[in-house]
């Protein structure tokens, strides 16, 4: 079992910068492909960004060239850096983590969520 608690959203002024971060504890995150996903009011969840557990990372098209996903293993921590913040990036955002274990079984984890407003 993996617990997920997300910090760092906030209220924000457009064009300024928040840092979220996942911690987790149960497991390694090390083991799981972590992702930040945001789901604003009247709209489904979608998928911000992903990095694997070798370190590969994807981000969504509307936030590439802003957002930056990180880990630190050591710290059992997943980060995203949001930096040019928009109105629409208004959103909970949560964190997921998940990986497919020898037998094929998948585990996926989530975070309660922690809001981003973005406004001036």
């Amino acid at each position: 079992q993996v617990q997920l608690v997300e910090s760092g959203g906030g209220l924000v002024q457009p064009g300024g910068s928040l840092r979220l971060s996942c911690a987790a504890s149960g497991s390694f995150l090390s083991r799981y492909t972590m992702g930040w996903y945001r789901q604003a009011p009247g709209k489904q969840r979608e998928l911000v960004a992903t990095i694997t557990s070798g370190d590969t990372t994807n981000c969504a098209d509307s936030v590439k060239g802003r957002f930056t996903i990180s880990r630190d293993n050591a710290k059992n921590t997943v980060y995203l850096q949001m930096n040019s913040l928009k109105a629409e990036d208004t959103a909970v955002y949560c964190c997921n983590a998940r990986r497919t274990t020898i037998i094929g079984t998948t585990l996926d984890y989530w975070g309660q969520g922690t809001q981003v407003t973005v406004s001036s």
